[in-house]
């Protein structure tokens, strides 16, 4: 078994979506052995994102990711990381593929509804940065 770690955007979350999406998660087979509702601060936002510092589009990813409550997650299942990929759909919902949640719910390239680890460190460090060893089930 696998772990990766998700989250539902604060827009999906505030467009009442989170459920839905949770329940596509089940359907999917994932098991969730960590979730909790988080309003991230500017500098959490920051932090968890540091990779993309240096990238145009940070002071608006960080803005984004603080401007309401989203739904952090830790999923396990077998190739969980390609899995929740798979599921997630293309980052730009104009090009994710029918049935992935980024085309039913995402709205825009910065307002893609769900993010999703893209490897096993980065699944390491995105569960660290949110959940303690205690929290996970």
């Amino acid at each position: 078994m696998e772990r990766t770690f998700a989250i539902v955007k604060p827009d999906a979350f505030a467009a009442g979506h989170a459920g839905r999406i949770l329940a596509r998660i089940y359907a999917e087979g994932f098991c969730v052995v960590g979730m909790k509702k988080l309003n991230l601060s500017e500098e959490q936002a920051a932090g968890f994102y540091y990779v993309h510092k240096d990238r145009p589009f940070f002071d608006d990813l960080k803005g984004f990711m603080s401007s309401g409550p989203c739904l952090a997650l830790v999923l396990e299942a077998e190739g969980a990381i390609r899995k929740w990929r798979d599921l997630m759909g293309a980052t730009n919902p104009a090009d994710a593929v029918a049935g992935s949640l980024r085309k039913e719910f995402g709205t825009s390239l910065g307002r893609n509804a769900v993010h999703g680890s893209d490897a096993p460190e980065t699944a390491a460090f995105e569960v660290g940065y949110f959940f303690s060893g205690l929290e996970l089930l």
